[in-house]
């Protein structure tokens, strides 16, 4: 091989190659969220296992990557290709291992499939740059610059496909399509590499397992590209609206013969109503009637958490003007279109923590309604984030947040972290249960300066009766305060994730949280 060919090789190409699959690497693990959220939902112990997982694959990859680079200098598109095909067959396979794991729990459940999934495609990926240090090195003497020099072009590749795929790719094709387009190219990217090793290395078998690997691709791209999830038979659920969004996989799900139409993010059910009348049958999101009358005169609410709106169009009926809060443009659109949602104040779009700081309103009540089943959000449950919600309030303002645990005695330790934490922004708070005699509920926070009397004139007996008879004792003192430099809920919500995920994928039924 002559001196200008080997600077092809070395420069051009090869540096090329480690480019393109540095990108698929990061697309692979970021991707893999969307693909495990539905059924684990999208929380600590589900990136932690992603992260986890392609670190162990790509230490794996650079090993024996090493190792086989020093026995030949051919075999680089036939890694190339391999990554691409075990890519390309990840959605098909998704469904049975998510089925097969589900009856391992959150944690383990969801490192062992991330690690059956993604981890063979990330091994192989990991291979390439030893293979392209030892093609790019031509003596000793230049070996450090040679491997910093490839290692740096694959980190600017996974820097690049990072920003690509979350800024522009994602928000408009659905991550299924998305890992088949991968795979697709890598198959791609390898018979342009085989045809490269065919005449610069004189590798006659190069472009053969490249070609078998790639034909094969092509031949189950139709069975992957129209298999989806797992189809239930089951006429009980009919799936009104389905989206992929930037935050979950948002859908609308009617069961006719129960009556019932719920909102979902991922396998967390943040709305539900029924098909006849719309008549809102969370029970928790009830309190909203009643707290009008602890404070008259109300005008001016904030929701954060819209959900399927039923709060906001409640307080509608007490002349209340609410601007609402939701992250999701997928859920907004759906209470909209499933729910009959219309805002009575501005409609705001986006994170609770950065939109806040923006607001200069003054509001009689603000609702923070986000802590679901599903994964928490615990940046908006800290001091520091309360701190700001009191500042949005008014000398008689009421901040009312729902909270999903279990009760365990009133002991339960996220529950009195709450409590503990709402103790150090407000002087006075009163909590309450949506369901007397359930240990797992929902438990609704009413935080204020000033006292809250039951006993009011302004509060209607009948709702008296019903805010006594759900009045608890929580000790704050049990529990430890969340700031934003030290958040233990996730960890002390462990129990109550695998619990609520239990429930709703009992309900609906496995196949119907499988992408």
């Amino acid at each position: 091989m002559n001196q200008p060919s080997s600077n092809i090789l070395g420069k051009t190409w090869l540096y090329c190659t480690v480019f393109l699959t540095g990108a698929a690497v990061m697309v692979i693990e970021l991707l893999g969220t969307r693909l495990i959220a539905p059924f684990y939902g999208a929380s600590l112990y589900v990136w932690t296992s992603l992260i986890s997982v392609t670190l162990i694959a790509l230490a794996v990859g650079y090993y024996w990557g090493g190792i086989w680079a020093d026995k030949t200098r051919s075999g680089l598109s036939l890694i190339i290709a391999i990554s691409g095909f075990l890519t390309l067959i990840i959605p098909w396979l998704t469904g049975p291992i998510l089925l097969a794991t589900d009856p391992l729990g959150l944690r383990l459940g969801s490192f062992i499939s991330t690690l059956i999934l993604f981890s063979p495609s990330l091994i192989m990926l990991g291979m390439v740059g030893p293979f392209a240090v030892k093609l790019s090195t031509a003596t000793l003497a230049n070996v450090g610059a040679s491997t910093g020099s490839i290692y740096a072009v694959s980190t600017v590749g996974s820097v690049i496909g990072t920003l690509f795929l979350g800024f522009y790719l994602f928000p408009v094709i659905g991550s299924r399509e998305i890992f088949i387009g991968v795979g697709i190219a890598l198959l791609l990217l390898a018979m342009i590499v085989a045809v490269i090793e065919h005449r610069y290395l004189k590798s006659k078998m190069a472009v053969l397992p490249a070609a078998v690997l790639l034909v094969i691709g092509i031949g189950i791209f139709p069975q992957i590209a129209n298999s989806g999830r797992i189809q239930s038979s089951d006429e009980a659920f009919q799936t009104r609206f389905e989206r992929e969004s930037l935050y979950g996989w948002v859908r609308v799900i009617d069961k006719p013969k129960e009556n019932i139409r719920l909102l979902t993010v991922d396998a967390s059910t943040i709305g539900a109503a029924s098909i006849s009348h719309g008549q809102n049958l969370l029970t928790y999101q009830k309190i909203v009637t009643h707290i009008p009358a602890l404070v008259p005169n109300m005008k001016r609410a904030l929701l954060i958490g819209q959900g399927a709106g039923h709060m906001a169009m409640t307080l509608k009926e007490y002349g209340i003007v609410t601007d609402t809060l939701e992250i999701d443009p997928a859920v907004a659109e759906a209470a909209s279109k499933f729910f009959g949602f219309v805002p009575t104040g501005k409609a705001i779009i986006g994170d609770a923590r950065y939109e806040i700081r923006q607001l200069k309103d003054t509001y009689d009540l603000v609702i923070l309604d986000v802590f679901t089943g599903g994964s928490e959000p615990t940046h908006l449950l800290t001091v520091e984030s309360l701190a700001q919600l009191r500042g949005l309030l008014s000398d008689q303002g009421i901040l009312a947040l729902n909270f999903v645990s279990f009760f365990d005695n009133g002991e339960n330790p996220a529950l009195t972290s709450v409590a503990r934490t709402l103790s150090r922004v407000f002087p006075y708070q009163q909590v309450f249960i949506s369901d007397p005699g359930r240990d797992f509920n929902d438990f609704i926070f009413l935080a204020t300066n000033h006292a809250i009397d039951l006993e009011a004139e302004s509060l209607p007996n009948v709702h008296r009766s019903w805010l006594k008879h759900r009045l608890l004792d929580v000790d704050p003192s049990q529990g430890v305060i969340l700031t934003d430099n030290l958040s233990q809920l996730e960890l002390l919500q462990t129990r109550k994730s695998e619990h609520y995920r239990r429930i709703i994928v009992d309900s609906l039924g496995s196949n119907h949280f499988i992408r």
